[in-house]
């Protein structure tokens, strides 16, 4: 998925960022509203982790503009304030989840997990497709019942491929979901990852190429 934290301490920012990318998510990085507002008009994210008391925009300003938007992406308030009237006020807000500091990394994690999987049409959380078997939870993939170890960027670009569902993914799609903004879409990066994840995937060869087009599992 594609994530977008929004917190203005750098350290736990960075931490957080960390965090999300070893569970196989492409994360940017926004330290004030503003910035946070520049990069959800261009980019599609699936969920954004925000914090509140924001400079230069106000966290609850933030979220008021993303609602208005209408846009998919579901946004979790990671904030110090922890009061039974501040998540009330948060969640009245437009936020989908709201989670106070001190946190749990791991439960971190399960709810922006939990919150993508509502940012598009609802998906199971183990998805099934032509003999795979991908847990996003446990970061586990099996074909016909043999595990299959993937590296992060291969699991990132099988989930969107299982997630939809037959039909055709572009590149650029992959490469917005499993790359963050500083990716270059010209590397080859999507193509190379591809061939990397039907060969560890094995035949018959499950990833079918629709020349001009993407890529999809049918």
């Amino acid at each position: 998925m594609r994530v977008l934290v929004v917190e203005d301490e750098r350290i736990l920012a960075d931490a957080i960022a960390e965090w999300l990318r070893d569970e196989t998510h492409a994360v940017d990085l926004a330290h004030d509203g503003e910035s946070a507002l520049e990069r959800i008009a261009v980019n599609d994210y699936d969920v954004v982790v925000l914090d509140r008391d924001l400079p230069r925009v106000h966290g609850d300003d933030v979220c008021k503009q993303l609602v208005a938007s209408e846009r998919d992406a579901r946004v979790l308030m990671l904030t110090a304030a922890a009061q039974l009237d501040d998540r009330v006020t948060g969640l009245s807000l437009g936020a989908d989840d709201y989670l106070p500091k001190p946190f749990a990394f791991p439960e971190l994690a399960a709810r922006v997990l939990a919150l993508g999987r509502r940012a598009r049409p609802a998906a199971p959380p183990v998805l099934r497709r032509a003999g795979i078997t991908l847990d996003p939870a446990r970061r586990e993939v099996y074909r016909n019942g043999r595990f299959v170890p993937l590296s992060k960027k291969e699991f990132a670009v099988l989930t969107e491929l299982m997630r939809a569902n037959g039909t055709v993914v572009s590149a650029e799609h992959l490469l917005e979901k499993a790359w963050d903004e500083h990716a270059d879409p010209f590397t080859g990066a999507v193509r190379l990852t591809i061939l990397k994840l039907r060969r560890k995937l094995a035949d018959p060869p499950i990833v079918e190429t629709v020349p001009g087009v993407g890529y999809r599992i049918a």
